[in-house]
């Protein structure tokens, strides 16, 4: 029942493959879309309005023609009822284009709307909201409506939920005539930095960076134990950095490391989950960290090169105790690594893909440099269209350029759906006062206390981001608890962080895992097995963001030592509670011994001397008696 209610919560249009001339105009549509916003987003010297003016009426019109209105809609064609929705939401783009001078001019709230305003502004809002239950599905479209509703009559409430009369215009003018709402942060991110960035791992996956990160994870941990397992880890990571989007990265690497691990001995509801609780984290990885951390960068202010190496620490944290986790099932199960013929060789591997590591280390230098995201993805692309010009088997034909263009404007799609969604509970939140009040309740229901907080800010990111997108449930998660961290204390850096965390984590657990759903088909398994057992495998890792908003030296902010230290201390709390976990050392675990180890991965994280001491003597003594009671199993006749 759980399943069919999240099935029928979270389904989304059917994407669309028509062929003959239609389908071939709407690509090259496509393909003209994401040259205008790459030159809008890098060259344009037009105002930011007009520029996420027409990237809005621009994905409005690919989506009425390749989503369709529902999950069993014909894929194969264009509907006759999409041709006038993507008529109208062209037209759309152009009125408010064509009056962009004058929106940029007109005081808010005092110069009054015309009747054209209100028509065209209404509709760009109906348009957007259905596009929005195609994309991201019928359960975020409720929550924004819900907004909705609760902005246009919140004022007839009694209680601390009401607020001043807003009527029908001054809610349009708000969210359309600002950047406070539906052109507000979150879209103008997916146009620019987000939109960009796509297109480089794009254009990576299609000349063949995709398969040697995987060959490259093949031939590092393939002949290890459980290797196909380590295999998936490392390689989902490692596409996730170019994805930045569990989903995705689970559809792609998972398609080829679940059906291995299967042929090797691990359950199905295994496998999907090791493939999800790696390919969540990828979202987490620098230099190329998802959609969210971009916005997270235009709200806090924080330029996102100091956010991607505050973001280094962390990410690899969170793929400690996943591997080590693998590791300790494989033995546990007996599970050997793939024969010789299946692991490709480390320098032919090298050899033949190596130089595309150069674009991820030219991002890297344009964002160390000091150039924006913008630019550092720019330059990446371009040293993915050098690094692959320089063999025939990957070099670029005008096909291909026309593929990774189209490619890319479709899969912002859903993207866009998902930030115009969040820009429209932005502005509302804005017009009622509604943060403060949120704030109010986290604080009724933890008393003010900094951990309780935590706990709450962390449950509530992830309820806010069950079936959603990364960058809506971090936006959502931002927008209502980022203040009670600011009340709190917690630097800008730290708090944005943890709710990024979350944000992230939210596409594991159950009971909307979406990325586990993504998983369920390969694996043939009941997605909520799979998430259930993700959330097992990774539960060490839901550790990590309460660690460093405790002790910011794991975020780079303190003294090298500081640091070194930070990072010792969360990688053995990483450990013994993957060990606590898994139940497994060398021998299976007694319950006493796994109880000792997650107290003692408990207190490993807060950094501290005494606790560090403490936590030591709890690991000693479980494994001690572990071994103990080993020696005597076996002399026992």
């Amino acid at each position: 029942m759980l399943k069919a209610f999240a099935r029928a919560a979270f389904d989304t249009g059917v994407r669309r493959q028509p062929g003959g001339a239609v389908g071939g105009a709407i690509k090259a549509f496509a393909a003209l879309a994401a040259v205008w916003t790459v030159y809008a987003a890098a060259f344009s010297t037009e105002d930011v309005l007009s520029l996420t003016i027409t990237f809005l009426a621009l994905m409005l019109v690919l989506t009425f023609l390749m989503i369709g209105h529902g999950p069993r809609a014909d894929a194969s064609h264009v509907e006759w009822f999409d041709w006038p929705l993507s008529a109208l939401s062209a037209a759309c783009g152009m009125y408010f284009l064509t009056q962009a001078d004058t929106i940029a001019q007109r005081i808010t709230l005092l110069d009054p709307l015309s009747s054209y305003d209100v028509f065209f502004a209404s509709l760009t809002i109906v348009l957007t909201i259905e596009a929005m239950r195609r994309t991201v599905g019928p359960g975020l479209t409720l929550i924004v409506i819900g907004f909705i509703v609760y902005n246009l009559f919140g004022d007839r409430l009694s209680g601390p939920l009401t607020h001043g009369e807003i009527t029908l215009t001054h809610f349009l003018d708000i969210m359309v005539f600002t950047t406070d709402g539906l052109f507000g942060v979150p879209l103008r991110v997916a146009a620019t930095y987000a939109f960009l960035f796509v297109m480089f791992g794009t254009a990576l996956a299609k000349t063949g960076g995709g398969d040697f990160f995987f060959n490259l994870a093949a031939s590092l941990t393939g002949r290890a134990q459980g290797g196909p397992a380590k295999i998936a880890v490392i390689s989902s990571g490692l596409y996730g950095t170019i994805s930045g989007s569990p989903t995705s990265d689970v559809v792609t690497t998972g398609a080829v490391t679940i059906p291995m691990m299967k042929r090797l001995g691990y359950k199905g509801a295994f496998a999907g989950a090791v493939e999800v609780a790696a390919s969540t984290g990828g979202s987490l990885l620098p230099p190329v960290m998802g959609a969210a951390a971009f916005i997270m960068a235009e709200y806090t202010g924080i330029p996102y090169v100091e956010i991607a190496l505050a973001g280094v620490i962390p990410a690899l944290l969170y793929y400690v105790p996943i591997y080590f986790q693998v590791h300790l099932r494989a033995k546990r199960i007996g599970l050997s690594g793939l024969e010789e013929s299946q692991v490709p060789p480390l320098l032919k591997t090298l050899r033949d893909g190596g130089l595309f590591i150069v674009p991820l280390v030219a991002i890297t230098w344009a964002l160390l440099d000091g150039y924006t995201p913008t630019y550092a993805a720019v330059y990446g692309t371009a040293a993915v269209v050098v690094v692959s010009s320089l063999k025939r088997a990957t070099r670029m034909t005008p096909r291909m350029v026309l593929d990774i263009l189209a490619e890319t404007s479709l899969r912002m799609v859903a993207v866009a759906g998902a930030c115009a969604a969040a820009g429209l509970v932005i502005g509302g939140i804005t017009m009622t006062g509604l943060a403060s009040k949120f704030s109010h309740l986290v604080f009724l229901i933890s008393g003010a206390d900094l951990f309780l907080s935590l706990v709450v800010a962390a449950m509530l990111t992830i309820l806010l981001g069950l079936g959603m997108p990364t960058p809506s449930a971090f936006i959502l998660a931002a927008v209502l608890i980022a203040p009670v961290m600011a009340d709190l204390g917690i630097s800008p850096m730290a708090g944005h962080m943890f709710l990024l965390y979350f944000a992230v984590m939210s596409a594991l657990t159950p009971p909307v895992a979406v990325a586990a759903y993504a998983a369920s088909a390969i694996a043939d398994e009941n997605p909520l097995t799979i998430a259930a057992n993700a959330v097992k495998i990774a539960i060490a890792a839901f550790l990590v963001p309460f660690s460093f908003v405790f002790n910011e030296a794991l975020l780079l902010n303190g003294t090298v030592f500081e640091v070194v230290f930070a990072t010792l201390n969360v990688t053995l709390s990483m450990l013994v509670v993957g060990m606590g976990v898994e139940g497994y050392l060398r021998t299976p675990l007694s319950a006493w011994s796994r109880i000792l180890l997650v107290a003692a991965g408990v207190l490993f994280l807060f950094v501290d001397y005494v606790l560090f001491a403490v936590a030591l003597a709890l690991s000693g003594a479980a494994l001690t008696s572990q071994r103990h009671g080993a020696v005597r199993n076996r002399t026992t006749p």
